[in-house]
């Protein structure tokens, strides 16, 4: 069983935010499209998290990828890896981090059932990426050694492109992907937690990187379930191109469905008028089979964000 949306996109993906806390003051983090403040009692345990995903399992729903915020800030990370992975419906059991804390865990969340990792790093020059992103680049550097050597597969390095800031270090990130075994993301700015002028400013289009890349390419994919996205196979690395979540073709592709920090299902990264509440009713007693009703009236509720 695979639900389907009002607009025929199957439901095969579900992202969940396992809290908002987070070490570094990324200027650029959209948070998941949630609020960026809420009282820290409201963060699912690590059993409703499990309970929520094995639901959604049931429904057909096949990949997990666990967020923050941090999610390695959580002291129960490889609990809640543990439980998913023994989940026989999850077929894929992803995280994205931003590594400062993954050289230590590394080994842990890959013998628990953590298939594969994407670590945000936007910049190699350990002076911008402290601007950015208010932390040390050192120890996401070793946190990427660890995920490949335990063997993490793909690991895969989250490079958010912006304007006057790392619009020009594509050829060195691609050349550190070839030595470092990852693969690249290249991604486009989110109008989204952030202020219009930053937006202005920052944003870049990824037009120009994409016809660089069909130069360089010994053969192009599309992810047909990842919202048409474009895979350049280079020698001896990959890289993506991620354009923005309002953007046509990645909405009418979409196959993602959102679990907030505090236990909402969210339709669509760019709304927050539309969730649907199940940590309530988990916490009241709610059966499996009425959780399993909240999920298809969240599916009922996607629709492409262009369309509104």
């Amino acid at each position: 069983m695979t639900l389907v949306d009002r607009c025929g996109r199957p439901l095969l993906n579900l992202r969940v935010a396992v809290t908002r806390q987070c070490n570094l003051r990324c200027e650029y983090c959209h948070m998941e499209g949630e609020d960026k403040q809420y009282p820290p009692s409201h963060e699912m345990t690590a059993d409703e998290i499990v309970r929520i995903v094995r639901v959604a399992a049931g429904l057909g729903i096949s990949r997990v990828k666990l967020t923050g915020g941090e999610p390695l800030l959580r002291k129960d990370i490889v609990e809640i890896v543990r439980g998913i992975a023994a989940i026989k419906d999850v077929s894929d059991l992803s995280m994205t981090t931003n590594g400062t804390m993954l050289e230590h865990l590394a080994e842990d969340l890959r013998s628990n059932g953590l298939d594969r990792v994407n670590v945000t790093l936007p910049t190699l020059d350990a002076e911008a990426y402290e601007k950015l992103n208010g932390g040390k680049i050192e120890p996401v550097l070793r946190g990427l050694e660890a995920a490949v050597k335990a063997g993490l597969c793909p690991v895969k390095v989250n490079v958010l492109l912006l304007k006057g800031v790392n619009d020009d270090a594509v050829f060195d990130m691609i050349e550190f992907a070839k030595k470092t075994g990852v693969i690249l993301q290249l991604i486009e700015l989110e109008p989204l937690n952030i202020s219009s002028e930053y937006y202005l400013s920052r944003h870049m289009p990824l037009d120009k990187y994409e016809r660089m890349l069909d130069g360089m390419a010994e053969r192009t994919e599309t992810r047909k379930f990842m919202q048409n996205r474009k895979v350049y196979h280079l020698q001896d690395t990959s890289v993506e191109i991620i354009h923005p979540t309002e953007n046509a073709e990645f909405c009418s592709h979409c196959t993602r469905l959102r679990v907030t920090s505090e236990g909402k299902l969210k339709p669509c990264l760019m709304t927050k008028d539309n969730l649907v509440d199940i940590l309530t009713p988990l916490r009241s007693g709610a059966s499996d089979e009425e959780l399993a009703e909240l999920f298809k009236m969240a599916n009922d509720r996607r629709k492409p964000y262009n369309s509104n």
